[in-house]
């Protein structure tokens, strides 16, 4: 990864306004950058490190599309969407994760995220589906099944190996942690998830090309309606890739230019992340007047009193 000086500008700032009225804020910082690692465009400092969360899951899908795991169980394109998503645990979602271990004869016991609370099944966990492709690599290559989740276990190597190679550092140098459905994350730059989600994009690989076509063919699979990375997603007809994560983190790829764009709500606010995405992404022309408006009504202006409002801008370098 190209390394450059330190970047940093002002950062956005969401208002939450009720009937017009100040009631509360939100501050975010945004990096855009292309498949070089530099960059471009930024909000706040872009060597901002949090956990990647799950917007991680296109790359961790990676150990899948290059193990040939895909065409030994032959696995499609719905599977591998599954296997990228954060899904909502509706029947047809589950059914998918649960293909994923049938073609690989894996039984649905050796998942080790856990059952939601009120549901009946891990297969209806929101990570269902990462652990499923994990699962298929281990089964493809006789890694053990019972310990996939630890941090040096031969399918977590394979990650942050293909990760490292990808952002040219060693895979020593990244922190991971659990994410909550026990799976390894790490710690990155904003820099560094905008570059991930720059190369994703950029159509130098067909590894990353598949995944982008499973992600933007089949975005109901990835979240569910009414979800952000799904609406973006159908709304842009496959032009953009978007991957949220948990505490305020969401990484949007450009189809075709190679651009990554990687958001932080500092507080971790949710319904923060989405304001800033749409203001960025119309500020970099990624989405018509039109699909903001669309997005906006539903994640901008949140009820017939209340309503949010991002102020601040990307600064070019």
């Amino acid at each position: 990864m190209t390394m450059g000086k330190r970047t940093s500008a002002a950062a956005i700032e969401v208002r939450l306004l009720r009937e017009g009225i100040l009631e509360s804020t939100h501050k975010a910082q945004a990096a855009v950058c292309d498949s070089r690692g530099r960059v471009l465009s930024v909000s706040g400092n872009s060597e901002t490190a949090t956990f990647v969360r799950s917007s991680l899951k296109p790359f961790q899908a990676l150990a899948v599309t290059g193990s040939g795991t895909l065409e030994r169980y032959e696995l499609s394109d719905r599977d591998l969407a599954i296997i990228c998503s954060s899904h909502r645990g509706t029947i047809e979602q589950a059914r998918q994760a649960f293909n994923v271990l049938w073609r690989c004869d894996v039984d649905t016991t050796a998942l080790q995220c856990p059952t939601p609370p009120g549901k009946e099944s891990p297969l209806q966990h929101n990570c269902s589906g990462k652990h499923a492709g994990m699962l298929a690599v281990c089964k493809q290559r006789n890694f053990p099944l019972e310990t996939y989740l630890q941090r040096n276990h031969p399918v977590q190597r394979l990650i942050i190996g293909k990760i490292a190679e990808l952002l040219r550092m060693p895979a020593e140098e990244f922190i991971c942690v659990r994410d909550d459905c026990g799976a390894p994350t790490y710690l990155m730059e904003l820099k560094q998830m905008a570059t991930l989600y720059a190369l994703l994009c950029s159509g130098d690989n067909l590894d990353m090309e598949r995944i982008v076509r499973a992600m933007t063919n089949y975005p109901y699979l990835i979240a569910g309606e009414g979800e952000f990375d799904t609406e973006l997603m159908r709304l842009s007809e496959g032009q953009l890739v978007s991957k949220g994560g948990a505490e305020g983190v969401l990484c949007i790829g450009r189809e075709g230019e190679g651009m990554g764009l990687a958001i932080k709500v500092m507080d971790g606010a949710k319904r923060a992340k989405y304001a800033v995405a749409i203001h960025l992404l119309k500020q970099l022309g990624w989405i018509s007047p039109a699909i903001a408006e669309n997005l906006a009504e539903t994640y901008i202006t949140l009820s017939d009193f209340k309503r949010l409002d991002p102020i601040g801008e990307l600064s070019m370098l």
